[in-house]
């Protein structure tokens, strides 16, 4: 369920559908206590509709866009037509992640002895949904929990719960650095480059690989691709920075997703 108490115009909801008319769709808004809402007839399908039944059935889960709010009345205009395919996906996918992400917090509760509600309290003060919690958790640690304000147990518990339920989608890219210096202690040179990527990056992990000089290989595992391409780019700076300060060159000469 929402934090908020209504939804907002524009915004995509998952109902169920409890009845259905002639003239219009009755919902309930699943993330919304069981909000009442109609979809007319006319935002079921785009052209012309003969057998509502055809398009909406009572049971039914749907993905629908608030067209109107009206809190005084306690009404809710709804859209099925215009909701696409990939946002659909899109909805469902998260609001299944959320449901989850409730059980888990009630996992927590039932092995630290807090109550569910104190924990949920503590991560929406940092996060407005709580599965992207769960999953900055896997990747962060210690940096994501230390802004909540919980105690022990539920800390413990939370990372455990995180650490067997999560499975973060990573993505990898390498890169290849040529790094050259003819100065006396260039071995040094480079071995202090090499260390310098080897800088933590929260949530990326970063693998150097020697291919024979002057080549080396820098793996980046992040969780996409933009954040990947930011910390190569990063890794790649970082070392070829220490490397031209000490009199020599080093360029990032190709990069593969």
């Amino acid at each position: 369920m929402s934090e908020r108490l209504w939804p907002e115009d524009g915004e995509l909801v998952v109902c169920t559908v409890v009845d259905v008319k002639d003239f219009a769709a009755f919902v309930t808004l699943d993330e919304y206590d069981r909000r009442p809402g109609l979809i007319p007839i006319s935002e079921i399908a785009r052209g012309w509709i003969k057998y509502i039944r055809d398009y909406i059935r009572e049971g039914q889960k749907v993905v629908c866009k608030v067209l109107h709010v009206d809190t005084s009345r306690g009404h809710i205009d709804l859209s099925l037509k215009d909701v696409n395919d990939h946002q659909r996906r899109e909805k469902i996918q998260e609001w299944k992640n959320e449901q989850k992400a409730h059980k888990w917090i009630g996992f927590a509760s039932e092995a630290s002895g807090i109550d569910p509600a104190r924990i949920t309290e503590a991560i929406r003060s940092e996060y407005e949904m709580i599965y992207p919690f769960f999953e900055d958790l896997v990747l962060l640690g210690d940096e994501v929990l230390g802004r909540l304000d919980l105690p022990e147990p539920a800390v413990k518990a939370l990372m455990e719960v995180a650490s067997d339920n999560v499975k973060v989608q990573k993505v990898m890219i390498s890169g290849i650095i040529d790094m050259m210096s003819d100065k006396p202690d260039g071995v040094n040179v480079i071995r202090r480059a090499l260390r310098s990527a080897e800088a933590k990056i929260p949530g990326v992990d970063v693998d150097i690989t020697y291919l024979g000089a002057p080549r080396y290989q820098i793996k980046v595992t992040a969780p996409d691709y933009k954040t990947a391409e930011k910390a190569i780019e990063k890794v790649a700076a970082n070392t070829i920075g220490v490397v031209e300060r000490a009199g020599g060159t080093g360029k990032l000469i190709r990069k593969q997703k």
